[in-house]
């Protein structure tokens, strides 16, 4: 009998949620045949054998968590279908364990090499989670607490009501207002000496918890009808601790406008068709997906990444942008990488193959890492505006809502025009980005869609 176990998945992955067990007690597998289906932090990924023989036992089952190293199934390779055979059993009569186990090891090494490779899992990047080994934390001062002889904090009603808000004990705010008076900074400052005093620098302790505030029990809902508790998806839990982490450390800024796409709306639609015979699928999304590509050059601010330990900011040569796709298990942002080098025809079959994939759970984690910027769009299910949270370590990132019929003014004419209007949102890292740059971006970004021809004139 030879066992097959989950293999090495990637960086950082210990393992992960059975989703789908792929064959069957008495089926004759192959080597590099998927056999397992497994929900990762990052992916939803097929595991491959490295085995090959008749099934004989299988030794999970959906819904199970399982770790790198269990054994999932065991096959009999007796009739030499290109199973190795046990290391013990090639191991010479009275040789140690320990000797076979040594025998052994370059073996499980080549195996595990080859199925890193069929996995293609290479440096990785969370989408939703980054996986990083969090520094040291610096030491923290403690709290000069500011209630003296029992008398109440010395702070307005508003300055209570964020602290509540937030998680704070506002006696435990040091003021640094006239007599000791606390402001909304002093509240904000002391939460993020919180939020560095919690190792992995992120203040999470628990899936969904903002950072830095401290975790407080949930009333019993039961008090008050029935209830059903669903435990969180592999990808919905590291979601939410991404974007608690963005939201924690990275001053945001969003910026709003307009821009005009009537005639943007008409190229679409004279194209679509032949876009559609290539296939791909000519939508909004894609022809912004090949503007920003082009923005982020011309303004390299907004592909950077800041490395606060090092005191740098990260200038990336390469253009890469991410793409915010709806799936039944959460967000997932595919990346389609080199956006700058292709045309709106390949980029637009691109997203419609990862888009795809995303839906069948067949995205791997090298097709979600690597991004420098990132666009979500809701114009398909609608809205006016929103504030998109920075895709960390990202510095920027385009909301897109729904385009309404407007009117609009036309001085030339002296009259109104209806015109297709489409909603922007840009947040942006102020560490990164001045709100001047972010403005001028965006004007970059709207007149740049209102005059297509723009594009092809600056490449």
């Amino acid at each position: 009998m030879t066992e097959f176990k989950v293999p090495e998945l990637g960086e950082n992955v210990a393992g992960g949620d059975v989703t789908r067990v792929m064959v069957n007690v008495g089926d004759t597998i192959t080597r590099d045949q998927p056999v397992l289906e497994l929900e990762t932090d990052k992916a939803t990924i097929e595991v491959p054998s490295s085995v090959a023989g008749v099934v004989k036992d299988i030794r999970v089952k959906k819904g199970e968590k399982i770790k790198v190293g269990a054994v999932v199934l065991t096959v009999d390779d007796a009739s030499g279908n290109g199973a190795s055979a046990p290391a013990q059993a090639e191991a010479p009569a009275g040789a140690s364990a320990p000797e076979q186990e040594k025998k052994a090891e370059p073996e499980k090494a080549a195996e595990r090499k080859s199925v890193e490779a069929d996995l293609q899992v290479g440096q990785s990047k969370i989408l939703p989670m980054p996986q990083r080994q969090a520094p040291e934390p610096p030491p923290v001062a403690p709290p000069v607490r500011a209630e003296r002889s029992g008398t109440p904090a010395p702070a307005s009603p508003s300055v209570r009501r964020l602290a509540r808000e937030i998680g704070v004990d506002v006696n435990e705010v040091q003021g640094t207002g006239p007599g000791g008076r606390i402001s909304q900074d002093d509240v904000k400052e002391h939460a993020r000496r919180i939020l560095s005093s919690v190792p992995g620098a992120g203040g999470v302790s628990a899936p969904g918890s903002a950072a830095g505030r401290a975790s407080r029990a949930l009333p019993d809902f039961q008090k008050w009808g029935e209830v059903e508790r669903q435990p969180w998806s592999n990808i919905r839990r590291v979601t939410a601790e991404h974007l608690s982490y963005a939201w924690g450390t990275i001053p945001h800024v969003t910026q709003f406008d307009k821009a005009d796409i009537t005639a943007l709306e008409d190229l679409r639609k004279k194209f679509k068709d032949q876009v559609a015979k290539a296939g791909g699928n000519l939508t909004v999304t894609a022809m912004l997906v090949r503007i920003l590509a082009t923005a982020v050059k011309k303004f390299p601010q907004f592909n950077a990444s800041i490395d606060p330990e090092r005191g740098e900011l990260v200038y990336k040569k390469y253009v890469n942008v991410g793409v915010a796709v709806d799936t039944d298990r959460g967000l997932l942002v595919p990346v389609i990488r080199n956006a700058d080098q292709k045309n709106i025809q390949e980029i637009s079959i691109e997203i419609n193959q990862l888009a795809a994939k995303a839906r069948e759970r067949k995205l791997t984690i090298e097709e979600m890492s690597g991004g420098g910027i990132s666009i979500s769009n809701l114009g398909g299910i609608g809205g006016t505006a929103f504030t998109p949270i920075v895709n960390w370590p990202e510095v920027a990132i385009l909301g897109v809502s729904r385009g309404a019929m407007e009117p609009v003014w036309k001085p030339a004419a002296g009259t109104f025009e209806p015109r297709l209007m489409l909603p922007l949102s840009l947040s942006y890292d102020h560490r990164v980005i001045d709100g001047a740059d972010g403005m001028r971006f965006m004007k970059w970004l709207v007149e740049t869609i209102e005059q297509p021809f723009l594009l092809s004139l600056i490449g």
